[in-house]
């Protein structure tokens, strides 16, 4: 008689109180329920039941038995279901939250490629700059620019993405080119409310963090029409290097300052405390973390 049966008999026997009933939530005979119990115990060298005419009690060694046979059991069940779903490829639905510019850049096309090779699965992506409640929401996995401040969360690091000072040419000519962070109170800075600080501004400088307090005609919630009002010579923008890439391979905007490094901050997939990560949201976050590498996005 296998343990696997064996221990399926006990946990249910000790959980209903009789083997008559531990047979029928089985759905096998009273005299086989008996049978791997007292196999079980014959095998451990001790009484696991006190038995009586009318009902079955846990020894201490039965209910030492109990406190963790249980939990062995459901994750062998789990491990068997994981195995069994990794051969038939994943499936089910996944609901996704992202910050929008970040999202539109960079998250539909991961997405896109990651559902491409998995075909059967159906995901559900929420754009939003608002932090989203992931419990209230349904959110299984959120992506998060910047520190975490949420206790509730887990979070696996996707890379960092440095801020990116630029403008465009026909504004430097215009107005010159700064040559130290403390330059930037002279010029017309393009400021986002999106950030948490939009008028403080952090560089390094040789090793030290300066801040430096900018002012601008134009204030917008949005790093993409930050990068915009840049381009048209509105101004000098500081705007995530996804958000600013493609202006600058462009050459409509080019680099200011570019021996100060920008803030860097960090790019998260984030999920719930506690819960136990379902195999297609672990596979998303693992392909994410090498298609960030691959894209270059950051």
């Amino acid at each position: 008689m296998d343990t696997l049966n064996q221990l399926k008999a006990f946990v249910a026997t000790a959980q209903t109180g009789s083997f008559t009933s531990a047979a029928d939530h089985l759905g096998i005979s009273n005299r086989l329920t008996s049978k791997y119990v007292a196999a079980l115990e014959d095998r451990l060298g001790t009484r696991l039941f006190q038995r009586t005419t009318r009902k079955v009690g846990l020894t201490p060694a039965g209910q030492d038995l109990l406190t963790r046979a249980p939990a062995l059991l459901d994750d062998l069940d789990d491990l068997l279901t994981e195995v069994t779903e990794s051969s038939r490829g994943l499936t089910g639905v996944i609901r996704i939250s992202a910050p929008v510019i970040f999202g539109e850049i960079y998250v539909v096309g991961m997405l896109e490629r990651f559902a491409r090779k998995n075909p059967d699965l159906n995901i559900d992506l929420r754009l939003s700059d608002r932090f989203e409640d992931l419990a209230a929401e349904g959110i299984d996995l959120a992506f998060r620019l910047g520190t975490l401040e949420a206790l509730s969360l887990k979070a696996r690091k996707l890379g960092v993405f440095p801020a990116v000072l630029a403008a465009s040419p026909d504004y430097l000519a215009k107005f010159g080119t700064p040559t130290t962070p403390d330059d930037l109170r002279n010029h017309n800075c393009i400021l986002d409310s999106n950030r948490k600080t939009p008028r403080r501004w952090f560089f390094d400088v040789e090793g030290q963090q300066k801040i430096v307090t900018v002012t601008g005609h134009f204030q917008v919630n949005s790093a993409r029409a930050a990068v915009d009002l840049a381009v048209c010579g509105s101004g000098i923008v500081y705007a995530p290097h996804f958000a600013i890439v493609e202006a600058l391979n462009e050459g409509t905007l080019v680099p200011v300052l570019q021996k100060y490094q920008g803030l860097i901050s960090p790019l998260n997939a984030v999920y719930l405390e506690g819960r136990v990560l379902p195999r297609n949201i672990r596979a998303l976050i693992d392909f994410a973390i090498l298609d960030v590498k691959t894209v270059g996005v950051l």
